[in-house]
């Protein structure tokens, strides 16, 4: 592939992943606690867009910061594996392999 040729690539891969990320505002990841008092729901690029806590934690604020960071840090997690994987199937399948550049769009 001449350089013209990788360099049109190379710029239809990137619309492909911005298009991707837009695309991965509307996956929506949720998670909750053991016990489903404590709910969260998050886009598959990380922006929280809800939080459901039960009265009954109210009550108990060393539990609810607990439950907080456990099932934000689940989700955080899953999100982040829905994000890399999608990522990675636009970047791998679009991308001319040029060595050294396998992590560009991380």
């Amino acid at each position: 592939m001449d350089l013209m040729g990788m360099m049109g690539k190379l710029r239809e891969t990137q619309q492909k992943i911005e298009d991707t990320k837009q695309r991965l505002n509307t996956v929506l990841i949720d998670e909750q606690s053991s016990d489903g008092t404590l709910k969260v729901t998050l886009t598959a690029n990380r922006t929280i867009k809800s939080i459901s806590i039960d009265d009954s934690l109210l009550e108990d604020k060393e539990q609810l910061e607990d439950y907080l960071i456990l099932v934000l840090n689940k989700a955080i997690e899953k999100a982040t594996k829905v994000n890399e994987a999608e990522l990675d199937a636009v970047a791998k399948m679009d991308m001319p392999m040029i060595p050294g550049m396998d992590n560009l769009f991380k």
